[in-house]
This record gives C-alpha cells, structure tokens and sequence, in this order.
C-alpha cells in the first residue's frame, strides 16, 4: 500500500481509504471483518460523516461498538469525519453551533477524544467564513479535531474558507470514476467549441486548484458510473471499458476492480481513493490498485474506453 504525509498535517497516509457509510446494519463481526481486512491490506484511513446510517451518528456508533479500540489501537487509525448536512430539511449548516455540536457528537459516539480530519460536508449556501473560523479554532485549540477539510467545494468556496481559517485545508473530497471524471476529463478537451466534454462544471479546474494548493483530493464513489446510479465495472453498458479493464487485470494478475483503483492512484495529484464497499473481498481487491503502476498509454486507454476524447 502506497503513503504518504498528508500535506499541511503530520499524518502518514494511506493512497486507498475505507468510507464507513454503509455499516449501520452489519454485525459487530461483520464490521470487524471489514475493518480486519482493511488493515491487513494496509489501509488504516477510515471515513465517516455525522449523516452516515439511519440516525444521526449511526455509523460512527456502530463502529465504534463494534471495534471497541483500545487507546493505542485508536492511535494507530486515522480517523476521518465530516459535518454541515441537517438531514430533517435537507439543508447545510456551517454555523459555529452546528459544527460544535456535530463533533461533540461525534466525538461520543466514536467513543474517542479526537479527530484526526474533519471535513465541511458539501457547501452551504448561507456560509459565514468567520464562524467557520471561528469553530475551527475551538476545535483545534482544545485538542478535538487536528486536521481540516471541505468536500465537495470548489476553488472559490474554499478560497472564501482560507480568507478566514488559519487551519490549512487539507483535503477536498470530490466524486471521481474513470467514468465520472469531469474534474480531469475537461481539462483534456479544453477550449474545444461544441465538444461537451470541455465544459467546466467544477467551479474552474477543482483539481489543479488543489494540486497547487496542497490540497489532497479524495476520490468517492469510485466505480460509480455516475451519480449513485450503478457501477461501470461489469456493466453492459460500459463493455469496451470492461474489455480493457478486464484484458489490464489479467496483465497484471490482480481483479478488476485494482485497475479501476489504479486508474486513479496512477494520477500525479497523489490522491486518496474512497472505497464504499462493505464486501471484505472487493476491499481487498481494490486496495490491490495502490500500486499498480498503469502506464501513460493504459491510463489513456482506460479513458478513451470509459468514452472520452483525446483531441
């Protein structure tokens, strides 16, 4: 498993991390199993959200009753979450109350004394930077969140973020598939006239923002087809990417679900892929992406397959 020191933080870290949105109703032996098998293939990054299962806070509890970690077991996880969805509208809240008392939450039903990174979920509308600044500074003062970021926020919301925080932004994490790729794909195809592809939906080059900001872009929904409409690996609908992908697993002996991995790790942003699965076996499969060294022609391949134009 490829690591790295996550820029503007001490922390070492995993290339493919393990989102915990889908545990609330597995068995404490199912999650540990999970969580096993995620360690065991080097990844000891986990994702959480205060929005994560049923209730609020529901995945994060599970976790944490399931796992029941000692505090060096806890020492040796990072521990991700985020805050600002209100579920009951739905509607965003960055106000200073609302993310105190989202991480309070947290914090409780994580049974832990910190976390590691928290991350802004999506971008309120109604955002005042000087009360995000202000409940990061709490926060980082008294010891309970030592690391900061967005999701889902484009360069100009987080350059309204920076004008106030004096937290680095340390990660921004962004939906991105071989398939679900515009963050990548429009920069390929820019200035071209009539061509969709070349259309910035992103705000203005989201990923080349974050690149020269030192910002780590984390990948969710990984082999999403698009938005949480079904998976592109083995689909019918998506039968010349499969047929690469498929044809590249075989070349380097690992699953397919490595090279959808790879696909993005290859990339030079050094970014963190997301992994949604609770199934042990595709954890372990894709974790096996980390390393895979796809070269410039397989990575262009892979996205003229998934339906992209190279000019």
């Amino acid at each position: 498993m490829k690591t790295f020191t996550l820029p503007g933080s001490q922390l070492l870290v995993p290339n493919v991390v393990l989102g915990l949105m889908r545990i609330a109703e597995k068995t404490d032996d199912e999650v540990r199993e999970l969580v096993r098998t995620a360690r065991d293939a080097g990844i000891d990054f986990f994702d959480h959200a205060d929005v994560y299962g049923g209730d609020l806070h529901g995945c994060e509890r599970r976790f944490a009753e399931a796992m029941q970690l000692t505090p060096s077991q806890r020492d040796e996880i990072t521990i991700q979450t985020k805050a600002g969805i209100v579920p009951e509208g739905p509607y965003f809240d960055f106000s200073y109350e609302h993310l105190i008392e989202s991480v309070e939450g947290s914090l409780k039903a994580l049974q832990t004394d910190h976390i590691d990174i928290l991350l802004l979920h999506r971008p309120d509308a109604l955002v005042e930077p000087e009360e995000v600044a202000r409940a990061f500074d709490e926060l980082e003062s008294s010891g309970k969140v030592r690391s900061f970021g967005v999701s889902n926020h484009t360069p100009h919301q987080i350059d309204l973020l920076r004008k106030h925080v004096t937290q680095p932004i340390v990660a921004n994490q962004l939906q991105l598939s071989i398939t679900h790729e515009p963050i990548i794909a429009q920069g390929v195809a820019a200035n071209m006239l009539d061509e969709q592809q070349s259309v910035t939906r992103d705000g203005g080059g989201i990923l080349d923002y974050c690149r020269l900001h030192d910002i780590t872009v984390q990948a969710w929904s990984p082999f999403q087809a698009g938005f949480f409409n079904g998976v592109f690996l083995g689909s019918p609908d998506y039968p010349e990417l499969n047929a690469v992908i498929d044809r590249l697993a075989a070349q380097y002996d690992v699953p397919p679900i490595a090279i959808a991995t790879a696909w993005i790790t290859r990339h030079p942003a050094q970014m963190q892929v997301v992994l949604g699965t609770t199934s042990p076996e595709r954890v372990a499969g894709a974790a096996q992406g980390s390393e895979v060294p796809l070269t410039r022609a397989e990575w262009y391949e892979l996205f003229r397959a998934a339906g992209h134009r190279v000019p």
